[in-house]
């Protein structure tokens, strides 16, 4: 059994590894970079070479994770692709959108090499996607594992990070091998937690986003929870509207669930919510799926109930904040050409306005020049605009989708692996688990793979 590292650089980013079995290879994920372009967000996928890969394994639909799947179908046409049903859906959108945006960069930012791949070839990709359940063994090309066959088997567990959200136990050669894929250990409003094996298992490679994110004493969920709603009925109670920069997949119909249970309790009276339009098509497909995956409030329809305004990319421009509304807008990071970057550059240099951050963000996006700005200082959205003065009022929740880095560690004592592959996260983070790992499981060899070094396990 042998892992690389095939994520271009460090940190989180083009997440994609190889896992090279005994007599087969298999992909696990195949991300694009968001914070880059061209060919340096793509995956170390020239290191494949002409081998031969048997399947690839999706464990969620985030960009970072199935960004760059229809290049991967290029070098290797006809391999199945396993993931569950709602990353499957969710995928398909993600992915169309990505050649609408690498299209629009190609024109504004000329890059010849846009779009990498089109919609014609997401579509032949997806032909060989297999939809797969949650706790069944299947063999490598997604069909029911027969019991006894001694064939390599997956089996997807949810993992509480998104919709569709999977880890995968990977049995072969009388070995376990687990991915956690992004996962959340803990309820959200909408996602219930993760639902993972805790048997023994040979090797974890295990995600560690939050690994240099510690919490304050005491900090529960309810608690922020509690803590959002009262800054949002304040906010409402001055006549003001917020913006909050969303990410459209995930934490987009977690705020509107939040909202929705705040006017129910009466916490803050009905109010325009603002959304965009890849949020809405993506929250259309929570809905349809409402009833079949593990979810809180399972008969809550946030298309319907609350009846968001959806802006899309042309509406942006003319869209001015009005009096007691709020504005869910993607990126969460606020990536220029998006949305919230857009739009931010009418709230933040208005005293009177509020922005609420309720996730990640990376420091050198412009949601972490904001977040990190002091009040009065010029701030940077976009490399090719002039900064703009920071003088509205912000506010940071943290409602993240990813676990504790409590939590993570709990989860690799229980399964007590013999070998631990630290990734998905940037340098202090991995050093945090490397080290906690190290006093924890002092029998367990811990692991950041660097890119591109085949690793024996």
């Amino acid at each position: 059994m042998r892992f690389t590292n095939l994520t271009r650089g460090a940190g989180i980013g083009s997440n994609c590894y190889r896992l090279d079995l005994e007599n087969e290879s298999v992909i696990l994920d195949c991300g694009m970079h968001p914070e880059h372009a061209g060919h340096a967000a793509t995956p170390l996928l020239e290191e494949i070479g002409e081998d031969s890969i048997l399947t690839t394994i999706l464990t969620h639909a985030h960009q970072d994770h199935v960004g760059c799947l229809p290049l991967l179908h290029a070098r290797q046409p006809g391999m199945p692709v396993l993931m569950t049903q709602g990353t499957a859906r969710i995928a398909d959108i993600m992915l169309h959108n990505s050649v609408n945006v690498m299209t629009r960069q190609q024109e504004e930012l000329k890059l010849t090499d846009y779009p990498l791949f089109t919609h014609r070839a997401i579509e032949m990709a997806s032909r060989n996607w297999r939809h797969c359940p949650l706790d069944r063994p299947l063999t490598l090309h997604g069909e029911r594992a027969s019991e006894g066959a001694g064939a390599p088997t997956v089996t997807f567990h949810d993992a509480g990070h998104i919709l569709g959200s999977a880890g995968v136990m990977i049995r072969a050669e009388g070995k376990k091998f687990f991915y956690t894929g992004d996962v959340n250990f803990e309820d959200q409003t909408i996602q219930t937690g993760a639902r993972f094996p805790e048997e023994p298992v040979d090797v974890l490679l295990m995600e560690t986003t939050r690994g240099n994110a510690p919490l304050p004493e005491g900090f529960t969920r309810a608690k922020e929870e509690k803590r959002f709603a009262a800054a949002v009925a304040a906010a409402l109670e001055e006549g003001v509207s917020i913006t909050i920069p969303v990410f459209a997949l995930g934490k987009t119909q977690e705020v509107m669930a939040l909202l929705w249970k705040m006017e129910r309790e009466r916490i803050i009276p009905p109010i325009p919510l603002y959304v965009g339009g890849l949020s809405s098509k993506i929250t259309a497909v929570y809905d349809t799926m409402a009833d079949r995956v593990p979810r809180n409030l399972p008969k809550l329809r946030l298309m319907n109930d609350v009846a968001p305004y959806v802006a899309g990319g042309k509406d942006v421009n003319s869209l001015n904040p009005r009096k007691r509304a709020i504005y869910a807008l993607s990126s969460g990071m606020m990536t220029e050409y998006t949305l919230s970057n857009i739009f931010a550059r009418k709230v933040l240099p208005d005293p009177t306005q509020y922005l609420f951050f309720v996730g990640y963000a990376d420091p050198n996006s412009p949601a972490g020049h904001v977040r990190n700005a002091e009040p009065g200082s010029l701030v940077s959205l976009s490399a090719s605009a002039p900064e703009i003065p920071f003088n509205c009022h912000r506010e940071v929740f943290t409602f993240s989708a990813h676990a504790r880095r409590e939590d993570l560690l709990t989860y690799a004592v229980k399964v007590r692996p013999k070998t631990v592959l630290l990734v998905h996260g940037d340098d202090p983070a991995i050093d945090w688990f490397r080290r906690e790992l190290y006093s924890a499981l002092p029998e367990t060899k811990v692991i950041a793979p660097p890119p591109g070094q085949p690793i024996e396990l």
